[in-house]
């Protein structure tokens, strides 16, 4: 199925559709919280969206808040802190101020098999069940070897923990509390001569809050496609000579969401450019579906291209674009479950000598090993870094079948969010949206890097990077929250027809002014995203929380209708 592209008005940015720079919120002034957000909200848009409480570790740019997840009953938030190899249990009884309880640390751990969690494991993920028992994804010190998954309680008691494959990346639990599913990445190391296999840990959980024993643990594999049997789409193209099993060790897990009957895990293989689905009944990887590319020289889903034309200039380009997605979540319209991606578009790059991507105008570069472009493909003044030359491509991809030049082009990312069906169909994309809003709300720092302020810095590669995304309920609608990595800030858009999603508001906890070091600045690389629905909030209202890996803040957003 093709995306659905809109007309602009279409999007809520017709003139007079749209809420100026910072002119809706006055946030309070608490920690990290800035003094004016940047808003800019449709004219029809049902909710606003406003920080109001943030947690400061104080560590920038070092992971020191990732993934988050709360606890309803125990009103507890938890908050990856990867730089520490721990999580941090914030207590949020006045939502406005969040609190540091108690750290739960990895290191130290004794799993069911008598082994201890060493030093330096990294807590990637985590996921609290209903009842309180804590589920964290644990890295080992070597990523290459196995990691855990370790478990404690809401009263911060570690209760054990037992292996799952190399660099859990994330933990999903399935909505009847009943198992466990990590996404595995097995990245190889730096040196690029070990490169685990990724994988999909599949643990069923005890009933009462307590470690489960080892043999609760599954792997689902990706053997079954070796040997000629990869769907045509999915990308895997290096690999160790020599090796065993070269398309497991290709593809790399990244991100979980499991289905509301909780039977199918749908995991995101990221450099891939492909979901998998996972039967949990039996540990098995059904299907893995390749999500194609978006065509950016169609109308409504062009890019900026270029970091050195000193101008914001979206336009359609001929270029394709992975949609690789980060995260990836579902939900439920009419018995049919869609799966709802952001769609970051990482590379496999800087294992060793190997870098996937290059810029387009170094195509062609025999010191470089690159072919060049065919002919006809682009213009000599399309190679110019204003225009197309700057832009990162994939060198694995778009060669002629003789494999002596470059007949298409394939950048990094969709720059957008996808809703798909679990056959892999799409059916729809937000086409040019983020950068169009973005453009309108923040021009002065458009395609901005999260760990400076400056403008048009993105451009060239991925722009403003969709990584994370939670889906909510508010009023009977059901709304898609998607963070962008680079320039900050939160998409809302009604998803309540996954054919015709619309924008709602764009938020942005960021002051471009301050020094980037400081907790002035506000929220800085969203990663982790949890919706709270209102039964569950503090605040009696709903909530979004979201974790911010540069800035090292955990922020709470007030969710109020606005109709």
């Amino acid at each position: 199925m093709s995306p659905v592209t809109r007309p602009l008005a279409r999007r809520g940015l017709a003139a007079g559709a749209v809420v100026a720079l910072g002119a809706v919120i006055a946030a309070p002034a608490y920690a990290a919280v800035v003094g004016t957000p940047i808003t800019l909200s449709a004219d029809d848009a049902a909710l606003a969206l406003t920080p109001i409480g943030s947690y400061e570790t104080g560590v920038f740019d070092e992971s020191a808040a990732e993934i988050v997840a709360y606890h309803p009953k125990s009103k507890l938030l938890y908050s990856v802190d990867a730089n520490a190899g721990a999580v941090n249990v914030l207590k949020v009884s006045d939502a406005r101020a969040p609190r540091l309880k108690d750290t739960l640390t990895v290191a130290g751990i004794v799993d069911a098999q008598g082994e201890t969690i060493p030093q330096g494991s990294e807590a990637n993920s985590v996921a609290v069940r209903e009842d309180g028992l804590v589920v964290v994804a644990v890295e080992s010190a070597t990523k290459t070897d196995d990691g855990w998954l370790a478990f404690f309680d809401t009263k911060g008691r570690a209760l054990g923990a037992v292996r799952v494959g190399a660099q859990p990346d994330m933990v999903a639990l399935a909505p009847d509390g009943g198992t466990a599913v990590t996404a595995n990445e097995g990245e190889p190391n730096d040196a690029y001569d070990v490169d685990p296999e990724g994988s999909i840990s599949v643990v069923t959980l005890p009933a009462t809050i307590a470690a489960p024993a080892q043999s609760a643990v599954a792997t689902a594999d990706f053997h079954a496609f070796e040997d000629g049997n990869l769907p045509d789409g999915v990308r895997v193209f290096m690999g160790i000579d020599g090796i065993d099993h070269p398309v497991s060790r290709n593809l790399e897990p990244e991100y979980v969401t499991i289905d509301a009957a909780s039977s199918t895990a749908y995991v995101s293989v990221q450099e891939a450019n492909a979901i998998a689905a996972v039967d949990l009944a039996t540990a098995t990887v059904t299907d893995l579906l390749p999500l194609g590319a978006k065509d950016h020289s169609v109308a409504g889903n062009g890019i900026d291209p270029s970091n050195r034309d000193d101008a914001i200039a979206i336009r359609q380009v001929p270029v394709q674009g992975f949609y690789m997605p980060d995260a990836i979540a579902s939900y439920t319209v009419g018995g049919e479950t869609f799966l709802v991606t952001a769609n970051e578009g990482d590379s496999r790059d800087d294992f060793g000598d190997v870098e996937e991507g290059v810029r387009i105008k170094d195509l062609g570069d025999e010191d470089e090993g690159l072919a060049p472009l065919c002919e006809g493909v682009l213009t000599d003044a399309q190679l110019e870094d204003e225009v197309l030359g700057r832009l990162k491509v994939s060198r694995a991809s778009g060669l002629s079948e003789d494999g002596t030049c470059y007949e298409e082009l394939y950048s990094f990312g969709a720059r957008s969010f996808s809703i798909w069906t679990t056959a892999g169909d799409l059916v729809f994309d937000s086409g040019d949206d983020f950068e169009q809003i973005t453009a309108a709300a923040i021009p002065t720092f458009f395609n901005s890097t999260n760990d400076e302020s400056a403008f048009d810095d993105r451009s060239d590669d991925k722009g403003p990077e969709p990584e994370g995304v939670a889906i909510g309920e508010v009023d009977g609608a059901t709304y898609a929250f998607i963070g962008l990595e680079r320039v900050g800030g939160i998409m809302v858009y009604d998803i309540t027809d996954p054919q015709d999603a619309t924008f709602v508001t764009y938020v942005n906890n960021r002051d471009f002014a301050a020094d980037p070091e400081s907790p002035a600045a506000g929220d800085l690389g969203p990663e982790g995203i949890a919706f709270v629905p209102a039964e569950d909030s503090r605040t009696k209202q709903p909530m979004l929380i979201v974790g911010n890996e540069v800035s090292g803040t955990t922020t709470l957003f007030d969710i109020a209708s606005v109709r």
